[in-house]
């Protein structure tokens, strides 16, 4: 039985990106969904469309390899409350598995569970419509799911909310911390209880949407929605427990052999903090005949993810041309296709000599070009332009908001302005 484990797909995830053209659509490797022109996708951000993207190369070899199960660990979008576009691209993937005889597992992450308890999480769907082999884990449970090599038993660990386990009046009077502790304790015992009723004649995989201790983080951190909780490693690796998928983490890692204990990471790079990650998915074989507990062994399979690439130009003083010296640094650094940062360190009076339109001419065949970071010695001091790792609040919200091109330039402004108030009024006090 061989099984494709993957994880935080993110769909809606737009920043570095820009509204695609017709040449855009040329230069894409993939063909998204069969049938559907991609004329289609005109006008989407071509961040969206890397991401999807990489979804359809997996879809696509989960065609080919005649994979008996797609296990999905969660965080199918960027927002809790995802747009129709996204919840249709989603769909296609999944349906595009569905008629090529694939049964599909979805856990629910804490990016699709909707902000207001009672609400649909973005998953429901699937379930509500009847979706022939499509399973959705929203609550602790076991799942049996019947596949065309035999049976396998899924314990699902989805995201879980504070308010599903404590009402109000159980919360009232007590710390955060002690809640969360009390949340992690429920959350061990859960899993224990249901790991009893296993079958130990059928493989199992438990799949959580967690933070395990000793795991890795990365920027999913900047993404974090509600309060985050942390398992243990002996929490997981319960009996009769072959492999354990995990999501939520964006970077791959192993935490576990016995049984494997395996982020499978992100698909694609969410912003520079991710910059030297590896992407991709797992292949897990299962091995019927092996003891409870021994049945899994994985694999990791990268991916082709967008580059991002980080130039750091060091400018001496006295240099006559900063701008030449910029140029001539970017020449020993492959650009194409990749989202560009520069980091350039320099003397403050050479800083208005940088021609900034010059050297982004320069890098015209990259994906994107973030603003630049400008690090200048003044005084004996390093002051920073540029990124918030290391500059100024004004500096770090101006940035932030030139690349999210879904802000328009009038409530940029705006922004920035009421920012700046804010900023200098706190710096003030």
């Amino acid at each position: 039985m061989r099984i494709l484990h993957l994880s935080d797909i993110h769909i809606g995830v737009e920043n570095y990106g820009r509204a695609a053209t017709e040449a855009d659509l040329a230069n894409l490797s993939t063909t998204f969904a069969p049938g559907i022109p991609r004329e289609e996708y005109l006008g989407f951000s071509t961040r969206l469309l890397d991401f999807l993207a990489i979804f359809d190369e997996i879809v696509e070899y989960a065609i080919t390899e005649s994979i008996d199960l797609v296990l999905f660990s969660g965080d199918a979008y960027r927002s809790r409350d995802p747009s129709q576009t996204h919840q249709r691209e989603f769909a296609r993937r999944v349906s595009r598995l569905v008629a090529n005889g694939i049964p599909v597992f979805l856990l629910v992450g804490n990016h699709d569970i909707p902000q207001a308890q009672g609400r649909a999480t973005s998953l429901e769907i699937f379930p509500t419509l009847q979706v022939p082999l499509v399973q959705v884990g929203e609550k602790i449970g076991v799942h049996l799911i019947e596949t065309k090599c035999g049976k396998l038993q899924i314990l699902a660990l989805p995201w879980i909310r504070r308010g599903e386990l404590f009402s109000r009046q159980d919360q009232k009077g007590r710390s955060v911390d002690d809640i969360t502790v009390s949340i992690e304790r429920l959350l061990a015992s859960q899993l224990e209880m249901e790991a009893q009723t296993l079958d130990p004649k059928i493989p199992t995989i438990l799949t959580g949407h967690a933070t395990v201790s000793g795991a890795l983080t990365s920027s999913e951190r900047s993404m974090m929605l509600g309060r985050d909780y942390v398992l243990s490693q002996e929490d997981l690796a319960l009996p009769l427990i072959d492999y354990v998928a995990l999501g939520h983490i964006h970077k791959h890692q192993t935490l576990g052999d016995s049984p494997p204990i395996v982020y499978s990471g992100s698909l694609q790079r969410v912003d520079f903090s991710e910059e030297n990650d590896v992407k991709g998915f797992c292949l897990v074989e299962i091995d019927e005949r092996a003891a409870p507990g021994k049945r899994a062994k994985w694999k990791f399979i990268p991916v082709d993810a967008r580059t991002f690439s980080t130039i750091k130009i060091v400018i001496p003083n006295g240099d006559e041309d900063p701008t030449q010296t910029v140029l001539d640094e970017i020449q020993h650094h492959h650009t194409q296709g990749n989202v560009v940062r520069l980091h350039i360190t320099l003397p403050s009076n050479l800083v208005i000599k940088i021609d900034e339109r010059k050297i982004r001419e320069s890098l015209g065949d990259s994906f994107f070009v973030t603003p630049f970071i400008k690090e200048w010695v003044r005084d004996n001091r390093t002051d920073r332009q540029g990124t918030p790792n290391g500059v100024g609040p004004n500096e770090a919200l101006r940035i932030y908001l030139e690349t999210h091109n879904s802000i328009d330039k009038a409530q940029r402004n705006k922004a920035i302005k009421l920012g700046n108030e804010m900023i200098e009024e706190q710096l003030g006090k």
